[in-house]
Formats: structure tokens, sequence, C-alpha cells
């Protein structure tokens, strides 16, 4: 090989690595897409669904200005029929990507517009788990009449995806009475361990790695990681357009992923969205982001190899 890893990275390839599609373990997928971002943006940077992108962000735009749809709103309609083009692309991508025996990264755009990359993985993996991060729950119902609202991606996971075994939420501190009658009414398909009670059981001295191991056994062998960067303390994300204060920070959400590997768990898919530059172009929020995401794939590259990382 006479790519020197220790020397200055290609310009323009992912971590200056010098490999094509076909030669790569890793591929990553990026989602531009944020049509039904409901406060801030600024994730989707990149041209692949660009012309969907703006088309749906123009006609969502007026939806959450008013707080919601009226019934037979075509504008509406139309956001909700480019979603799921959108979510058919992704996943016949991911799909295919998967059988050539990749192991995919997902980079969004909002949360909604990696269901298609979860759906792939799902029909590819029946009976995984996820460990979703994050600050929501996105359990709601069409939020705001988008079936595929940022919001409602975990909603839609459970309710179209019975491959999906569980779904393990870590982190979340904003979520509503709806959201929590879902968690309650899974009989255990869906478990959340809250913001809130993870900072009262590290006030109370149990150790983080303790939590990890409570964490990490809800999860069956094959696992999904879905993670919102929000699910981070703001500080490391503060452009974000959903942030919330509190959070786990980053050697916390490192180990969490490690956590799951020593458990000689799989990592077999992932996700990382809703990391957006500052208004003058600020690369904190993507430097925090691709550094977590080079954590989750040398981790999910170690679960593979089915050795216990350290």
């Amino acid at each position: 090989m006479s790519f020197d890893p220790g020397a200055a990275g290609l310009p323009g390839q992912a971590y200056g690595l010098p490999h094509s599609v076909d030669e790569a373990r890793v591929v990553l997928v990026p989602v531009p897409f944020e049509a039904t971002t409901s406060y801030g943006g600024g994730a989707a940077e990149d041209s692949r669904v660009r012309a969907w992108n703006d088309e749906a962000k123009r006609l969502a735009a007026p939806i959450v200005e008013a707080g919601g749809a009226e019934a037979g709103d075509a504008g509406l309609a139309r956001v909700n029929a480019l979603c799921e083009q959108l979510n058919g692309w992704l996943e016949r991508t991911v799909t295919g990507l998967i059988a050539d025996g990749k192991l995919v990264a997902t980079v969004g755009g909002d949360h909604g517009a990696i269901y298609g990359a979860i759906a792939a993985h799902a029909h590819a993996y029946p009976g995984m788990g996820i460990l979703h991060l994050d600050a929501h729950a996105d359990l709601r119902d069409a939020y705001e009449g988008f079936t595929w609202s940022h919001a409602s991606i975990f909603n839609n996971v459970v309710r179209r995806l019975p491959e999906v075994s569980r779904l393990v939420q870590v982190g979340l501190r904003d979520v509503s009475e709806d959201e929590m009658r879902l968690v309650e009414s899974s009989g255990g398909r869906v478990v959340v361990h809250g913001d809130p009670e993870l900072k009262r059981r590290a006030f109370d001295g149990e150790p983080w790695a303790r939590q990890v191991d409570r964490i990490v056994q809800d999860l069956p062998e094959q696992v999904y990681l879905s993670f919102d960067i929000d699910g981070l303390d703001p500080t490391l994300c503060p452009h974000t357009g959903t942030p919330v204060p509190g959070g786990l920070s980053f050697p916390e959400a490192a180990a969490l992923i490690a956590g799951v590997v020593r458990s000689r768990r799989r990592i077999i898919g992932m996700d990382l969205n809703e990391v957006a530059p500052g208004p003058e172009g600020d690369e904190w929020d993507g430097n925090v982001g691709a550094r977590l995401l080079y954590k989750m794939i040398g981790w999910a590259l170690r679960s593979q190899r089915g050795g216990e990382g350290r």
C-alpha cells in the first residue's frame, strides 16, 4: 500500500483516504435532505439529492411556519411524496452496498431522511436492534403532518419494520406525553435510558462504565447505531437544528459504542445526522461529527472481526 496513513490526507476524500467504493470496506452514503427540519437547518450541504431537498424545503417552509398543515394541503402531499422517493432511492442504494459486503454509514441531513438506510439494514439483518443516541425520542406520529418528519423517524421504524426487535434510546431529554405512551405500550420493544436518569445515577456515584453495561444488556446480538448529534452536550454541536441542554460528553458517547463491542455484539450499520455548520461556516460541529463517526466506524470494524476491543 503506497498511501501513508500518517501523512497528510488527500483533499476532498473522506478522512483523506484514497480508496474507491469497490476497494473500501466501509462506504459513506451522504443524504443531504432536511426538508422537515422544524427549527434550525444547515445539514444539507451536498449535491446528491439537492433537487429533491430544494423543492421539499420550499413547500414545507410555510407548513412549518404555520405549525402544521391543513387537511388536504397539496404542498404537504408533495413533500411526503418526495420523502418517499428519497426513502426508495436510499434503501436501494444501501441494500446494494450491503449485498456487496460493505459496512454502510449513512450521513444526514435530518434524522427522518435516513429511514431507507434503516429499512435496508432491517431487511438484511432481521432481529437487529437499534441503539439510538438523541436528545429527542423521534416517536411522534407524522409531526406537523409530515409522514417522514425528523421527529417521526422511529415512530415509522416501530410501526413499519417488524424486523427491528428492539429500539434502545439513550440521552433523551425532550419527550412528549404521546411518545412516552408509545414507549409504555411497546411491551419492552422500545427502551429509554433518559438523560435525567443517567445523570441522577452518575450523581449518585454509578460509574459510566456500569451504566453502559446496563444499556448494552437491552440490545440483541446485531446492532445498528443511529446517532443524532444533538444527543451530545450542545457545547459540542451548538449549530445542530434542535439543541437541548444536557446530553453525553464525547468520551461518554465513545465509551458507549465501545461497550457494545466489548459485550461481543456486532455493529452491522450506522447513521450520523443533524450535523450543521455555523452561519459563518464554523467547522466545530463538523469536527466533532467527523470524529464521532470515526469512532463509530472503528468500533464497528472491530466488532466485525469478533474480537474484544480495547
